[in-house]
Formats: structure tokens, sequence, C-alpha cells
């Protein structure tokens, strides 16, 4: 089977992408799912060294390493080498208008996932089961057998 990429996109690549990166590589390695991969990037990415410490102590917290990632600025060749690229809102998939394999959380799941930048800790595990709760969905959606009754 070919391998499938999957891009999450948010603003900075900081925050919210790079634990959907990180959740979404634990959640498809607990399940044995050999075929898919993912990165992660950010529309307006700043030089930043490393992800935000709050979604560090998340990713920590739920066991989930992510010591190799490093925010990436996002470009149009992630894009189309990606099976599936992912926004967390709605609003960021509009500036990527014209790519067939863009999606929002709002279209997959139901719901945007807001922005934790500059919030307390507990906004970010807030955030961080969020993006659990999606990736579950999203994994179900497109990568999990259809079960036949």
């Amino acid at each position: 089977m070919k391998r499938k990429k999957v891009l999450f996109v948010c603003t900075g690549n900081t925050c919210r992408s790079p634990m959907a990166e990180a959740i979404f590589r634990s959640e498809i390695k607990k399940r044995k799912i050999k075929f898919v991969d993912t990165a992660s990037a950010g529309i307006f990415a700043q030089d930043s060294v490393a992800i935000n410490a709050n979604s560090a102590q998340c990713l920590t917290a739920l066991g989930i390493d992510f010591s190799k990632f490093k925010p990436r600025q996002l470009k149009h060749t992630m894009i189309e080498s990606s099976y599936l690229v992912i926004c967390m809102t709605a609003g960021q998939k509009e500036l990527l208008d014209g790519f067939d394999n863009v999606r929002s959380m709002r279209e997959i799941c139901g719901f945007d996932i807001p922005d934790p930048y500059g919030c307390d800790l507990e906004t970010y595990r807030r955030t961080a089961e969020l993006l659990r709760r999606a990736i579950v969905m999203i994994i179900e959606k497109y990568f999990m057998p259809a079960q036949t009754t």
C-alpha cells in the first residue's frame, strides 16, 4: 500500500499543529497503521526553534514523544505531496483555497481547534484533549477499514 502523509496546519506551528502531529503519530502507532506518515507546518511560522512550552508540557504529560519536532513554514510542495492537509480552523482552510486535499477540523469533526497561544496551561490541556478526540475521528474516517455488519 502506498504511504499517505497527513499534514496538520495552524498559524505558527508551535502550539496546535505540533500537538496534532505528535498525537496523530502516537495514535496511528497504537493502532499499528503503518502506511501513514504525519508532519505539521504553520501558515505564518516564525523562525522559532521549539514547540511552545505549554504544548510540550501537555505532550509530556500524555507520554508522547515530540523530541524531533522543529517548527516549519508551510510551503506549496508540502501541500501537494500530502494525501490530506488538515487546518485547525475553517479560516485557515480558506487561506489555502484551491487545493483539493485541504480540509478543516470543522469539516471533518464538526468543530474548530481554537488557538491557545498566550493562554494558561489548562487551556492547552483542553486543546490537547480536543485534538485527541478529533484525531481519533480522523483516523476512523480516513484510515480504518470499513466495518461490515
